[in-house]
């Protein structure tokens, strides 16, 4: 599979004080997707932003909505998240105790499910739910703040994930969030990654849109 790599410029590193115009810029760039992340201060230790922003969000975007639960007990929010335009959902494999479960209530809600794990999560945890998600996302940074740099164990993961991939004919989609930059954007994605999460890289840049565009002509 030789097709481009899905941009999701997270919107966590956006100025929030000019949501609107930052979601327009999304929408009119070539990106695909707005990654959102959730963050509860259980979880990681930092508070980003909940449901009545998402749902705000969602009144002008016009790409679908990747929402990253980085919450404790997320399937007491499932339905909630679809409510407010969650397009994809994705929860953190460290916080649930019956991934399965919250794996099928996700579908069942006509989302796509993802899961994702920290930088210190082995691959191998994921193997028996593999065949059920969309998509996988891999977390590398230790999540909770933006900005923060890209941890080189990732590589060697994104390779495992992407060898289990293939060995069962599988066809989740492979997510890289955090640190992601246009220096390892290039090796990540011949590694097999998917979807490039780029937060600050995207919304400190002096010309965001430019900077999308350079992320989704890497091959």
């Amino acid at each position: 599979m030789n097709h481009h790599c899905k941009i999701a410029p997270s919107m966590l590193a956006s100025d929030f004080s000019n949501l609107k115009s930052e979601i327009e810029m999304v929408n009119k760039s070539a990106a695909d997707w707005f990654h959102l992340d959730v963050m509860d201060g259980v979880f990681v230790p930092n508070i980003s932003f909940g449901i009545p922003v998402i749902q705000s969000i969602s009144k002008f975007a016009k790409k679908p909505l990747d929402v990253h639960l980085m919450i404790v007990n997320p399937d007491q929010y499932i339905t909630k998240f679809k409510n407010c335009g969650a397009h994809i959902l994705t929860v953190h494999y460290e916080t649930c105790h019956h991934l399965h479960r919250t794996i099928q209530t996700i579908k069942n809600q006509d989302m796509q499910a993802g899961v994702a794990i920290n930088p210190h999560t082995p691959i191998e945890v994921l193997e028996t739910i593999l065949c059920d998600v969309d998509l996988v996302c891999l977390m590398s940074v230790n999540p909770g703040f933006g900005g923060q740099k890209f941890i080189q164990n990732t590589y060697t993961k994104v390779q495992k994930l992407n060898q289990l991939k293939k060995e069962n004919e599988l066809d989740f989609l492979i997510e890289i969030d955090g640190g992601v930059d246009t220096e390892n954007s290039q090796k990540l994605i011949k590694l097999g990654a998917n979807v490039l999460v780029a937060g600050s890289t995207i919304f400190q840049s002096p010309n965001p849109t430019k900077t999308i565009d350079e992320l989704k002509k890497i091959k």
